[in-house]
């Protein structure tokens, strides 16, 4: 069965021409992704303590990033986007396969959440059983009962730069306190999470996103 799909990418724009990129972005960068078939939305964040900006589409497969009109849009790019490219840094580039997404029963209209915690793991191959289990059996439902964990959707990494990664959890948080609640405590104390964390892989990478602008709805 077709798999949905996403891509996660980020980019730092200088300071000086910041408003420029935010305009770009809004204006031609995502409204021309919105019109290519397989696209069904997207959501700009902000890192909470940083300068990178992050963009999340979601695609109804991998396949929207392999079709003629999508490869038109990156192959001929304007000569804006080809300077606004050009110049960023921090540029990432990941493509993930959904495994699940699980949201709170009262939780409405979780990818609008103002918040977004991605988290990254690099997970060998014999232990990516466990590890998915670990987190849909016992770490999900832990952090599901605090209120504002709305809701996590979780990826395989199919491709992607800069670095190497396997996995993709997003958590999708009505306010940042939920990082410092009861639950997040008592998911991160967990027997199973403490078995898997003696093991060398186990490292994520984790960042914190505050939602930018409102979203975009593909053509789908």
């Amino acid at each position: 069965m077709d798999k949905k799909a996403v891509l996660f990418s980020e980019m730092t724009p200088d300071q000086a021409w910041e408003a420029e990129f935010n305009a770009w972005y809004d204006e031609e960068h995502i409204p021309i992704r919105m019109k290519a078939p397989g696209f069904t939305g997207a959501q700009r964040y902000r890192r909470v303590d940083g300068p990178d900006y992050l963009a999340i589409y979601d695609m109804t497969t991998a396949g929207a990033l392999a079709t003629p009109e999508y490869q038109t849009i990156k192959g001929q790019p304007s000569e804006r986007t080809s300077r606004m490219l050009r110049d960023v840094q921090g540029f990432t580039r990941y493509i993930g396969e959904e495994i699940d997404c699980v949201a709170r029963p009262d939780a409405v209209a979780g990818e609008l959440a103002p918040y977004v915690y991605a988290v990254f793991f690099n997970v060998p191959d014999a232990r990516a059983p466990e590890f998915e289990d670990w987190y849909a059996q016992d770490h999900i439902p832990t952090l599901l009962k605090c209120k504002d964990w709305l809701m996590v959707r979780r990826f395989r990494i199919r491709d992607g730069s800069p670095e190497q990664w396997s996995h993709l959890a997003l958590h999708y948080l009505a306010s940042t306190s939920a990082l410092d609640s009861p639950e997040r405590a008592e998911a991160r104390a967990s027997a199973w999470r403490d078995r898997l964390a003696t093991e060398s892989w186990f490292k994520g990478k984790y960042a914190v996103f505050a939602r930018h602008g409102d979203r975009f709805a593909g053509s789908q």
